[in-house]
């Protein structure tokens, strides 16, 4: 009877792992390849290392015309419910450029929240998921961003200039303001940090 329990409890336990582990591959279908991260951010690394094998964090790329705008998200949550958020989100972040045309970062920080509460609004339960962000848009050596809680670093001459985000997710929130947009002139030698918590 112990040993039937043992192999019930592995058997389950095996099945929960395999379907985890195939929902990492659906979550890496989400993120932008290596070498389209390289095409357009020549001089980039970036150091994804989920806690569990899904996660909440993501980052995102999308480039139009001769912008490339990029990010580093986390969504409420952690593993299995984070993961499902992050979908929903980078869906939304896609729409805002993709089907709005927007590449001001502001701009579709206002309209992914908006897409994202829609999503969420369908459930009969109160949905308040979303994310934090860091999202900047590059053309030459103009840069762009905006924040939800998830600040820019630029570090110049060994110093880190640091911007801070705004202080509102991007998702259901009493008090909802416009994000806000931040332009830099960037300078050769300058390095571009983005990051979740």
């Amino acid at each position: 009877v112990v040993e039937d329990a043992q192999h019930q409890l592995e058997e389950k336990t095996q099945e929960i792992m395999d379907s985890i582990t195939y929902a990492k591959r659906i979550q890496s279908a989400i993120l932008p390849p290596d070498k389209v991260v390289k095409e357009y951010l020549q001089e980039s690394f970036i150091l994804y290392k989920p806690k569990d094998i899904v996660a909440g964090d993501f980052y995102w790329m999308e480039s139009v015309k001769s912008k490339v705008l990029f990010a580093a998200a986390d969504c409420t949550g952690h593993g299995v419910p984070g993961a499902m958020v992050s979908v929903v989100c980078n869906n939304a972040l896609n729409r805002s450029v993709r089907e709005h045309g927007l590449t001001d970062p502001g701009e579709i920080l206002n309209k992914t929240r908006e897409i994202v509460i829609q999503e969420f609004e369908k459930s009969d339960e109160e949905v308040k998921d979303g994310m934090d962000i860091a999202l900047c848009t590059l053309e030459g050596n103009k840069l762009q961003y905006a924040g939800a809680h998830n600040p820019l670093w630029i570090i110049r001459n060994g110093e880190i200039k640091e911007t801070k985000a705004d202080k509102q997710p991007v998702s259901k929130y009493f008090k909802p303001e416009p994000y806000t947009t931040h332009t830099f002139e960037l300078e050769k030698g300058d390095s571009i940090y983005v990051f979740s918590d």
